[in-house]
């Protein structure tokens, strides 16, 4: 019987080559990014990510707070936040996502959003253990803003 992959698990992706990505994305305003079909539990390609112009972008996922002290150092980090909501919001945002999406079969859908939704807390334990800091959506919402206008104005 094939395992199925645990999307969840910073095993399943490569900090390295997300680093490359989010550095050259920084210098260049382009870089190459995966493309995932989640209900072949594979990686099946890559596309172009372009900035457009834009003075920021903003780096997201579970695994974004792994990246927070090498984005530091690196100079690329304007802020490292998580975003914290009642976990029986993101329960059901994920699956009505995941349903819509067809992304696994039903009750593989709601067995896994049952052990993300035990394991909320943890993971944003974790999160904040790597540096960043909780806010909830609003919060969120209102810093992005803030960040694209200041970085945004031209110097007088």
């Amino acid at each position: 019987m094939n395992e199925m992959a645990d999307w969840e698990s910073p095993l399943s992706w490569d900090a390295r080559v997300a680093m490359t990505a989010v550095t050259e994305l920084a210098a260049t305003g382009r870089t190459e990014i995966p493309v995932y079909d989640i209900s072949l539990s594979a990686r099946i390609g890559t596309r172009p990510f372009l900035l457009d112009g834009a003075p920021l972008f903003i780096a997201e996922g579970i695994f974004a707070a792994e990246l927070v002290q090498a984005c530091q150092q690196a100079g690329v980090l304007a802020d490292a936040l998580a975003l914290h909501r009642p976990r029986t919001v993101t329960f059901a945002r994920r699956l009505v996502r995941d349903l819509a999406e067809h992304r696994k079969p039903p009750m593989v859908l709601v067995r896994r959003g049952l052990r993300l939704w035990r394991e909320d807390a943890s993971v944003l334990g974790r999160q904040c253990e790597l540096g960043c800091r909780p806010t909830t959506a609003a919060a969120l919402q209102r810093r992005a803003r803030l960040l694209v206008t200041a970085a945004s104005r031209k110097p007088v």
